[in-house]
């Protein structure tokens, strides 16, 4: 609890201090709103992680269901803020990085139930790594066109994750269906940072 309690204290700091003054609506707004619910299901599986080796079948179940409604409000927020003309940086920054949080929480997570190799941490890390290279390599920092091939990706890894998680599956179909999530991902960069590298200056 305490642990739970010490992430919902973090995530309000980080809002108070980047929240930009001139959000449209009350508060942070009908989307962001959406966006921080998603945020309270998502850090109790955060804190969860962090006793993984003690969770049974049933902590996972609930891992499961939590992400799982995380993950159907997705693109819900998205919706609310065009739909209302309510859309904002502040708004896309928050939903992006709470989907990179939890997607790297349950690829710990998969690690940690011994099914599934070291490897599949990737899965995580691999917005964090292009973060990084971005850092360093300007062409990458240039902002990206929609794209539903990027936004399909996003909700196939969150899927295997949460498949490869379940108590029922066996540790050959979780790294299965885990690769072939990774896989996904890695062709979607790929096609990306191609496409930036590639852009005139």
């Amino acid at each position: 609890m305490l642990v739970v309690v010490s992430l919902y204290a973090v995530l309000s700091g980080l809002l108070l201090r980047g929240r930009p003054g001139d959000l449209p609506g009350p508060g942070l707004g009908a989307a962001n709103r959406i966006t921080l619910g998603r945020a309270v299901l998502a850090l109790p599986v955060g804190a969860l992680a962090l006793t993984a080796d003690m969770l049974g079948a049933t902590g996972y179940w609930w891992i499961i269901a939590l992400s799982t409604v995380a993950m159907l409000l997705d693109g819900l927020d998205g919706r609310i803020a065009r739909a209302t003309g309510t859309e904002t940086l502040f708004g896309a920054r928050f939903d992006m990085e709470l989907d990179a949080a939890l997607i790297m929480i349950l690829s710990l997570l998969v690690w940690m139930t011994g099914k599934v190799g070291a490897w599949v941490l990737l899965v995580g890390l691999m917005r964090y790594a292009f973060v990084a290279a971005a850092a360093v390599w300007p062409a990458l920092r240039a902002d990206l066109p929609d794209s539903f091939r990027r936004k399909a990706v996003c909700v196939l890894q969150g899927v295997a994750l949460l498949v490869a998680l379940g108590p029922i599956i066996s540790p050959s179909l979780a790294t299965l269906v885990a690769g072939a999530g990774l896989s996904a991902l890695t062709y979607s960069f790929a096609v990306d940072v191609h496409f930036l590298l590639r852009r005139p200056a």
